[in-house]
C-alpha cells in the first residue's frame, strides 16, 4: 500500500461559503494544517492553495481548490500530474449527504453520488481510484432541496457534530499519512 502524497479538501472559495455544509473538506484540511503549523499559499498553476510539508518521512501536499466545488478536478489534476502523485496516493476530504452529521467514512474507490467535486475529479484523473475521507453533513431528505442544503451552514447543534467528526478524522490522519489506511479505516469505523 502506498502512502498518501496529496490530500485534497473540497470546497468553495469566497467568504460567503466558508461556513456552508459543502465545506466541509476545506474544514478537515484547515484544521489539519493547523495542527503541523503549515500554511496555505496561493499558486495559480495548481488552481488552488497548497501547504507542504513531511510528515512520517516523507512529502505530502494539500490542497484547497479555488475553482469552485465543480470543477475541483482541474486543480487536483494539475498538482497530481506536476508531482507525478498517483491516484491511489491521492485522499479527497469531502461533506458526505449520505452519512449523518457527525459520521465520518474512509474508503477507497466507489462512485461519486452526485457530488458534482469528486465527478469532475474522476474525469481530470481519468479514474475513481484513490481514498476518500467522508464528512457526514446528513440529507434534507429530498432531491430538490440538496443544492440549498449544501450551500447553507448547518444548524447549531449539527456544527458541533461535524466539527467532531472532524476531529474523528483528524485522529487517524498519522495513519493515513504513512500509508495504513486499511488500519485508519478500522480505528475510524469501529468507534
Amino acid at each position: 500500500m502506498s502512502e498518501i502524497r496529496l490530500i485534497v479538501g473540497l470546497g468553495n472559495p469566497g467568504r460567503e461559503y466558508d461556513f456552508t455544509r459543502h465545506n466541509a473538506g476545506f474544514w478537515w484540511v484547515d484544521a489539519l494544517a493547523q495542527q503541523y503549523s503549515w500554511s496555505f499559499r496561493a499558486e495559480s498553476k495548481f488552481h488552488g492553495l497548497v501547504a507542504r510539508g513531511r510528515l512520517e518521512g516523507h512529502e505530502l501536499f494539500l490542497l484547497k481548490p479555488q475553482t469552485f466545488m465543480n470543477v475541483s478536478g482541474r486543480a487536483v489534476g494539475a498538482l497530481a500530474q506536476f508531482y507525478q502523485i498517483e491516484p491511489g496516493q491521492i485522499l479527497v476530504v469531502h461533506d458526505e449527504l449520505d452519512l449523518p452529521p457527525g459520521g465520518v467514512k474512509l474508503k477507497f474507490g466507489g462512485g461519486h453520488g452526485g457530488h458534482n467535486g469528486l465527478k469532475d475529479i474522476f474525469s481530470h484523473l481519468g479514474t475513481r481510484e484513490f481514498w476518500r475521507l467522508r464528512i457526514g453533513i446528513g440529507h434534507p431528505g429530498e432531491r430538490a432541496a440538496v443544492v440549498n442544503y449544501v450551500l447553507n451552514a448547518p444548524r447549531a447543534e449539527e456544527n458541533g457534530q461535524i466539527e467532531h467528526a472532524v476531529q474523528r478524522g483528524l485522529q487517524v490522519a498519522p495513519l493515513v499519512f504513512s500509508g495504513k489506511l486499511e488500519a485508519a479505516m478500522l480505528k475510524l469505523h469501529s468507534n
